[in-house]
């Protein structure tokens, strides 16, 4: 087969420079997919997924800054073909292996510049690439996504921006279900975006290898009304503190240009991946595919693992002697708790140092004696600290606290990802590496697969997460719910920090700063551990909370962060989604449901045979009325089983399976 696409593509190539045909080719592994590029005036690509137009021809073009653009009037003067089939080991993933197959194009352009083209059976990518002398800039890049229907898309609109720059904003946001053509003008949306084809197929408009260059944005393709375009944050002039308590770096003036660049490099992956059902989209590989390879060679000292979160709880415990609070006795109640639950690591949140200078730790605090504290209970101390406090210190501050024992650290309002910003990104996370730290970027955009480039960033915020419950009253979380492993999770892990044990009805739903509450089940939540893929997951709420309910504590403690293996179970966007993992020879499986309360089976064929035992939390028959309610119950399964769990409105479920001692 190998032998007969390089032939293909030979001669298709063969074909263009006779001018008998113009379009290059590249169809995926189980030819259903097919993937074209046309030189002509402009340079355009498109998509077919067998008789359904995915992608219809769209522009595209990088425009250097002195104004040459590479795409129009494009001359072929090479295509090379080649087909791939390998894999790849991904130890802290929701798999062990990801299988890497695909065919490829390198189309090689006058002028030093060329694309590669992949396609694949889940989808397809192309990549600009340039071979130029000393130092470009690149004026702005023309990513469009043309459409031939007006299709329903799922659209994160960007919100909540910093002092109105356009570029600058949490990277959280809703979805909001239109026709394409109904897109708000002027403004930008976040990728991944969903577009539904029809007939069950949908499209996921999304990014890889986004290293040294601005993120990109979706907006309306004016010219098409129907279509979508990328907008690329330019590069900042000038910057000054500001935004949220003084802690982001605003960009106050940007160039001309949206990145500056080696003439000799790759730039970005733009993909489309492609599913023939809901389903396919919750076990999906693109951005680690598309990802640069590990740059860490030695990962035995990355332990993902749970971690007792302080800040959504307000560190708010009770019945002890002392004043809870940003305090060495609180955490030392939070390490203890950590300790006796099997949780890894605890989180000193924001207040345990100067917000502008975290060298200096606040005197209430004895962070030695905390990390020292955790060391003697196999409990490990990761610091939060805002972006610019670290970054104005970073080796400084890596090499005091990796030394003194600190296991890594959670860092937030980045909240851009200009040039500057990505840059910025992927030098923290190579020292971090270099000191042996874990890092969880919250404040961040969506992952773009530096989490396999540098496998010690264990985690990412870019979703509209729990934490959101203490000040949104209006926000329809189980729906949000149900759609981020369809859409959001497509990019890589999501910090959305589940855990709540305070449970409540949409009609009973207040936000609450220090006693906060969860829309939806007990279930729900616990279904969130095995659903969500986080290598290093949060359980947000307090130890007090915790220890009251013991027996979901019990549970969550057992579910692991990375698994060996994953099995889409069902599922349709912002209505469900039931998702199967093993770690060795235990499954996990975890399912959700929006406000709809909802009868799934759950087909155990993904066992092999044998005996197994199951334990499982499911919404209880009162769950409606009083969300608290589940029901825990044992049984006996082997894979011809069918069990049938019933989730309440904002509902889920939770299941353990274990082989059967004998």
């Amino acid at each position: 087969m190998k032998g007969f696409f390089l032939y293909t593509i030979t001669m298709m190539f063969l074909c263009t420079s006779l001018g008998i045909a113009q379009t290059i080719h590249v169809k995926s592994p189980n030819g259903k997919i097919d993937m074209a590029l046309e030189p002509g005036a402009k340079l355009t690509w498109s998509v077919k997924h067998e008789n359904t137009e995915v992608i219809a021809p769209s522009e595209i073009s990088l425009t250097l800054g002195n104004g040459v653009v590479l795409g129009n009037n494009a001359k072929v003067i090479s295509a090379k073909g080649s087909k791939v089939s390998t894999a790849f080991d991904t130890p802290i993933y929701k798999k062990k292996s990801v299988v890497d197959a695909y065919n490829q194009v390198e189309v090689r352009f006058k002028g030093g510049f060329g694309l590669i083209l992949r396609a694949y059976d889940d989808g397809v990518a192309y990549r600009f690439f340039t071979n130029k002398k000393g130092q470009i800039r690149i004026g702005s890049e023309e990513a469009n996504f043309n459409f031939s229907k007006d299709h329903k898309a799922y659209v994160p609109y960007v919100r909540d921006l910093r002092e109105n720059d356009m570029y600058t904003s949490a990277f959280e946001a809703d979805y909001v279900e239109i026709p394409l053509s109904k897109f708000v003008k002027d403004s930008l949306a976040l990728s991944p975006l969903l577009v539904d084809l029809g007939n069950g197929k949908k499209a996921a408009i999304i990014e890889a290898d986004l290293e040294d260059y601005p993120g990109m944005f979706l907006t309306r393709n004016s010219q098409t009304q129907i279509g979508l375009k990328g907008v690329f944050a330019h590069y900042p002039k000038e910057e000054r503190l500001g935004g949220f308590n003084n802690m982001n770096f605003m960009v106050v003036k940007r160039e001309p240009y949206i990145a500056k660049a080696d003439g000799t490099r790759k730039f970005p992956w733009r993909a489309i991946i492609i599913s023939e059902n809901d389903k396919e989209l919750l076990d999906n590989d693109m951005v680690q595919k598309l990802a640069a390879p590990s740059r860490v060679n030695d990962i035995s000292w990355i332990k993902p693992g749970k971690v007792a979160w302080d800040w959504w709880n307000d560190w708010n415990i009770s019945k002890v002697d002392f004043r809870a609070g940003i305090n060495t006795e609180t955490y030392k109640y939070y390490i203890d708790f950590a300790a006796k639950n099997n949780i890894e690591y605890v989180v000193l949140d924001e207040g345990w140092s100067e917000e502008t200078d975290m060298l200096k730790i606040a005197p209430s605090m004895d962070v030695e004696e905390l990390i020292n504290y955790g060391k003697q209970k196999n409990v490990g101390i990761i610091l939060w600290a805002s972006w610019y406090a670290l970054d104005q210190i970073l080796e400084d501050a890596f090499s005091k606290y990796s030394q003194m024992g600190v296991k890594g650290f959670k860092i937030d309002f980045m909240d851009r990802d200009d040039q500057k910003m990505v840059k910025s990104i992927y030098n923290i996370a190579e020292k971090a590496a270099s000191h042996k730290l874990l890092v969880d970027f919250h404040g961040m955009y969506k992952p773009t697969g530096i989490q396999r480039t540098f496998p010690n960033v264990v985690n990412f915020e870019g979703v509209k997460g729990l934490e959101n419950v203490k000040w949104t009253p209006n926000d329809d979380t189980p729906y949000y719910a149900t759609c981020i492993p369809f859409i959001r999770m497509l990019a890589g892990p999501m910090d959305y920090t589940p855990g709540a044990m305070r449970n409540v009805t949409k009609a009973d739903f207040r936000p609450s700063n220090s006693m906060p509450v969860s829309q939806g089940t007990r279930c729900h939540q616990l279904g969130m551990y095995v659903v969500y893929e986080a290598p290093l997951q949060m359980m947000a709420d307090s130890p007090t909370a915790y220890m009251k309910e013991q027996e979901s504590t019990d549970f969550i403690s057992k579910i692991p962060t990375t698994f060996d293996e994953t099995v889409a179970l069902d599922g349709k966007v912002g209505e469900f989604v039931a998702i199967a993992r093993r770690k060795g020879d235990i499954w996990y499986v975890g399912g959700l449901t929006n406000w709809s309360s909802r009868e799934m089976t759950v087909n155990l064929s993904f066992l092999d045979k044998g005996a197994y035992t199951a334990e499982i939390f499911k919404d209880g028959i009162n769950a409606d009325k009083d969300p608290t309610d589940y029901k825990r119950e044992t049984i006996d399964v082997t894979n011809a089983d069918k069990p049938v769990m019933q989730m309440a409105n904002g509902g889920g479920f939770a299941i353990m399976i274990s082989p059967k001692k004998q």
